[in-house]
């Protein structure tokens, strides 16, 4: 057996890898060269539902906003973990129920932690 069996398979990957890369390079490229180039005032304004837009388009948000989001994100993920749990309890036994006591206790201290710090408050 040698070496030629072992890359036969990567050959594959590299075929991905290299057409993932170049067809959006193409389209893109073709979509470049096809289009339409006129820019002028009108069209190179912000588009706000037909409204002029008025003041800086960067407008700053309070950090709590982003920290609650990250954390229903991290919340609602890890408890899609549960439900492969919820199935397999069966087979799992008192092991794997521990396991998961210890993984929501461990969320449930995150909770505690968030909730201390007052970040879940909307001041």
């Amino acid at each position: 057996m040698g070496l030629g069996v072992y890359f036969d398979n990567y050959i594959y990957v590299l075929i991905f890898m290299v057409l993932g890369v170049a067809l959006p390079v193409v389209a893109l490229t073709f979509g470049r060269l096809l289009r339409p180039n006129n820019p002028y005032s009108k069209k190179l304004q912000t588009y706000e539902s037909g409204i002029e837009p008025t003041g800086d388009a960067q407008v700053r948000y309070h950090v709590a906003y982003y920290i609650v989001a990250l954390e229903f994100v991290i919340f609602d993920i890890e408890t899609v973990f549960l439900y492969p749990w919820a199935v397999a309890l069966g087979q799992l036994g008192w092991v794997g129920l521990n396991a998961m006591l210890i993984f929501i206790a461990i969320l449930g201290l995150g909770l505690a932690y968030s909730w201390k710090k007052k970040v879940l408050e909307w001041n």
